[in-house]
C-alpha cells in the first residue's frame, strides 16, 4: 500500500516488530512486494473467515462510535448480551489447554447442574456462542451455550486434546450446534419459490450448498448435511415457500410438522 502525500519515519526494526505484532494479534499476514515497491495483506489472510468477520466488526465499531447519538440512525436488536464477555477467558483456556469449572442451566431443567470440561473450540451459530468441549461427568463431547454460563472459573489443571479430534471436520456437514449422530450426512434437495429464492442465494444455507435449477418458476438447490433438529428448525421457518424434493423421510417430517401447527388452530 502506497501513499505519496505521507511522510512518516520510523525504523525498519519497528516496523517488522508491528508486522509481528498485527500477525500475532490478528492472524493477519502482511509481505512486501518488490515489484510494487510496497506492502500488502496476504492472498490468505484476506480469505480467511475469521479475518473477514473481524474487519466487518471492525468496520460496523466505526461506524457506530462517530454517530454520538444513535437513535434517529441507527436501530439495534434488543437482545441481552450473549455471555460474550466470558470469550477471552475461555480462548485463554482452549489454547493453553486447561480445564474450566461452571455453573450451568439449561432451558428445559430448573436445576442449575455444576460442570468441569476439557475446552476444545468456540463455535457461533445464530447470534449465539457455544463451547465444544468433553464433559467430565461422562466423558461425551458436547455444546455448552455460553449464555447459560455462570460462575465460570479457569483451573490449573491441564488436559490432552486427543489428537483425532478436529472440531470443523466434526461440524462439517452440519446445520448449526447439535452433533451429528453416527448416521452418515444425506443428500437434500429443495425447491424455494423464486421470491424466496433470491435469499437463499445471497445467503447459503450452508458452504455445501448448490444450485440445480435457477429460473422464474423455482430455486432449486442441493445440500450434504446431517439431518438435525437444527435442519428441520430453519426448513421449517421458510413455510410454504419452500418444498423438500429429497430424501422422502425429511419430506415427511416437515409435512409431519405442519400438520401438526395446522391442527393447533
Amino acid at each position: 500500500m502506497q501513499d505519496d502525500t505521507l511522510n512518516i519515519a520510523f525504523s525498519q526494526r519497528t516496523l517488522q516488530r508491528d508486522i509481528r505484532e498485527i500477525n500475532n494479534i490478528f492472524g493477519i499476514d502482511i509481505e512486501y512486494s518488490k515489484s510494487n515497491k510496497g506492502y500488502f495483506i496476504g492472498q490468505s489472510a484476506r480469505e480467511n473467515m475469521n479475518f473477514q468477520r473481524m474487519i466487518e466488526a471492525f468496520d460496523m465499531f466505526n461506524s457506530l462510535n462517530l454517530a454520538q447519538d444513535l437513535t434517529p440512525f441507527v436501530h439495534l436488536e434488543k437482545r441481552r448480551p450473549q455471555g460474550t464477555e466470558n470469550l477471552y477467558g475461555l480462548l485463554h483456556a482452549i489454547k493453553n489447554r486447561l480445564k474450566i469449572k461452571f455453573s450451568y442451566q439449561k432451558f428445559w431443567e430448573e436445576e442449575i447442574s455444576e460442570r468441569l470440561i476439557d475446552p476444545y473450540a468456540l463455535k457461533e451459530f445464530k447470534n449465539r456462542w457455544y463451547i465444544l468441549a468433553k464433559d467430565n461427568h461422562d466423558s461425551r463431547v458436547k455444546s455448552f451455550a455460553l449464555d447459560r454460563m455462570s460462575r465460570l472459573e479457569i483451573t490449573n489443571i491441564g488436559f490432552v486434546l486427543p489428537a483425532n479430534y478436529d472440531a470443523e471436520e466434526s461440524y462439517r456437514y452440519c446445520f448449526g450446534i447439535i452433533s451429528p449422530n453416527d448416521e452418515n450426512p444425506q443428500e437434500i434437495i429443495l425447491s424455494f419459490d423464486p421470491f424466496q429464492g433470491k435469499y437463499i442465494k445471497t445467503l447459503p444455507l450452508h458452504e455445501t450448498q448448490q444450485v440445480l435449477i435457477d429460473n422464474q418458476d423455482e430455486l432449486q438447490i442441493k445440500l450434504h448435511l446431517h439431518i438435525t433438529h437444527d435442519l428441520l428448525m430453519e426448513l421449517l421457518s421458510f413455510g410454504n415457500n419452500m418444498k423438500v424434493i429429497k430424501p422422502k423421510s425429511l419430506a415427511n417430517e416437515i409435512k409431519a410438522a405442519h400438520k401438526r401447527a395446522f391442527e393447533q388452530y
